[in-house]
């Protein structure tokens, strides 16, 4: 659930996404999205819940096991679904004018026997507006999702399916919607870049979740398991929370979320929580935000942020909940790099001078569905002293500037992504930059910089500010060769210009329009 596309694997979804949208009608995408992930979740946990049946009732006249007994089924963390919710009622129902109420009722049942679930799955599908035919046919396209995908050869069918959608409907719902979803490249690049591999990960705007799923994915690629990260996440919006539930049940990644949506500034769910990790993309630039509420608020260390930007607001409790080596990745709107209003600027120069910026990233226009707005990567971490366990250098009193805009490829004609290619490039000069091995300046792209350079240009943290100009390569030709093949090409154009305007006129003689 990577989300990295494989050859087939992405004409699979894309297919699957294309049949989805004809049976959408005049619904609004925003609405839309949570009738088919809705759907998604349901098929997930019945397959889930299928193959342990399966198996429970092949083993049933040697071992005694009931494949009825829900304990068989809690025991190894997967949702009891009773008979009233399974898939096969589903889809056997689908063609029925009923069948939005079967699937009401087959929400409602795993809610009341799933705890963790309750008023998290939508129930709301026999509603009249609700095309009763078209709900059928998309039973039938969820129900063919394993099978298409056999046929794919893809791994994690459902799972793959979900994040996907989750991208498209951001997409479909352009500006007015989709601050639920993080660009996938954009997700990879901050969990390759902070590596968590184990401890407390902690995102307090975790939208539908997509930082917890890359985590996990980064921790499993790399020898750890599943378990090796704690997760802790906060999110304000009730739509946007519940899809995060179902999108972390689907990939049975066990996450503290609180026990209700709120909002992070004014009710801290996790108040007392120092995290190893921080991976987050908090709202850009909110206004009403509760500063007045939260006046001489122990978080606001470096400075108490302005009423009508909560950016300087997020840095300092994302330092705040930070454990005493952790570090925070996160995005941020490029006015936080060199906003001159006096709070901000005060409350970035004091983080500076406490020496705990540790890298800047400036990432390409066009990433995200609900801004065009240029953003940047901060990272921001506790200590940069030495650590040997880790192999990493002391940087006290420097800071890794990136300028990556030249970087990412057209997608559509107005989104860009980061490729694999470039987000291992982007990883790889800040592990090097932290190891003090193979780390050299590169002119144009990235520059190590100390604090006294950084003073010297007022604590403005824009990387165009230090990398400088990339270097062009010498062509061996000697300067004053060029500059006489440019004369020559001068001459030669002017000469050019005049035989066109001596045309131009005579032809304006033929028309009668001469002199």
């Amino acid at each position: 659930m990577s989300g990295r596309s494989n050859g087939g694997n992405l004409g699979f979804e894309k297919k699957l996404w294309e049949m989805a949208e004809k049976l959408r009608g005049h619904m609004d995408a925003a609405e839309y999205k949570h009738v088919v992930l809705g759907l998604i979740f349901l098929k997930y946990i019945s397959d889930s819940f299928q193959d342990k049946y399966e198996e429970l009732k092949a083993r049933q006249e040697t071992d005694y096991t009931d494949p009825e007994d829900r304990d068989e089924y809690l025991a190894e963390g997967i949702f009891w679904v009773p008979p009233e919710a399974r898939w096969e009622l589903i889809q056997a129902n689908a063609p029925q004018p009923k069948i939005g109420e079967i699937i009401d009722k087959a929400m409602e049942a795993i809610e009341r026997e799933n705890p963790s679930l309750k008023g998290v799955l939508p129930k709301n599908y026999s509603r009249p507006a609700l095309d009763k035919s078209r709900l059928g046919e998309l039973v039938k396209l969820v129900g063919d999702i394993s099978l298409k995908a056999s046929e794919s050869g893809v791994q994690d069918p459902l799972g793959r399916v979900y994040e996907y959608f989750l991208g498209r409907f951001a997409a479909a719902e352009g500006k007015g919607g989709g601050e639920f979803y993080t660009p996938q490249s954009v997700v990879q690049l901050l969990v390759e870049m902070v590596e968590p591999y184990k401890g407390r990960v902690y995102d307090p705007c975790c939208g539908a979740g997509g930082m917890f799923v890359q985590s996990e994915k980064f921790m499993e690629e790399h020898g750890g398991r599943l378990g090796d990260i704690a997760i802790y996440g906060q999110e304000s919006n009730p739509t946007t929370w519940r899809l995060a539930k179902m999108n972390l049940a689907i990939r049975r990644i066990e996450v503290d979320l609180g026990p209700h949506p709120a909002d992070t500034f004014l009710n801290d769910l996790h108040r007392d929580l120092k995290s190893d990790y921080i991976l987050a993309n908090p709202p850009f630039n909110m206004k009403e935000w509760g500063a007045s509420r939260l006046d001489k608020d122990p978080r606001w260390k470096y400075g108490t942020p302005p009423e009508n930007n909560a950016n300087y607001a997020w840095i300092q409790h994302f330092i705040y909940h930070l454990a005493p080596r952790g570090t925070a990745g996160f995005v941020m709107a490029n006015g936080s790099l060199s906003t001159s209003t006096k709070a901000e600027f005060e409350i970035r120069k004091n983080i500076l001078e406490d020496d705990l910026v540790e890298c800047i990233v400036a990432l390409p226009g066009q990433l995200f569905y609900t801004t065009q707005i240029p953003v940047s990567l901060w990272f921001v971490t506790r200590s940069k002293k030495e650590d040997p366990s880790r192999g990493w250098r002391d940087r006290s009193g420097q800071t890794l500037f990136i300028d990556a805009r030249r970087m990412g490829r057209l997608v559509d004609r107005v989104h860009r992504e980061l490729t694999p290619e470039e987000i291992r490039q982007i990883a790889g000069v800040y592990h090097a930059w932290k190891k003090g091995s193979g780390y050299e300046d590169r002119p144009g792209w990235w520059k190590s910089a100390d604090i006294s350079e950084i003073r010297s240009h007022d604590y403005v943290l824009t990387p165009g500010r230090y990398v400088g100009v990339e270097e062009k390569e010498d062509d061996g030709v000697p300067f004053e060769e060029k500059v006489a093949e440019l004369k020559a090409r001068l001459y030669e154009q002017f000469d050019e210009a005049r035989k066109l305007e001596a045309e131009i006129k005579k032809n304006l003689e033929v028309l009668g329009y001469g002199k």
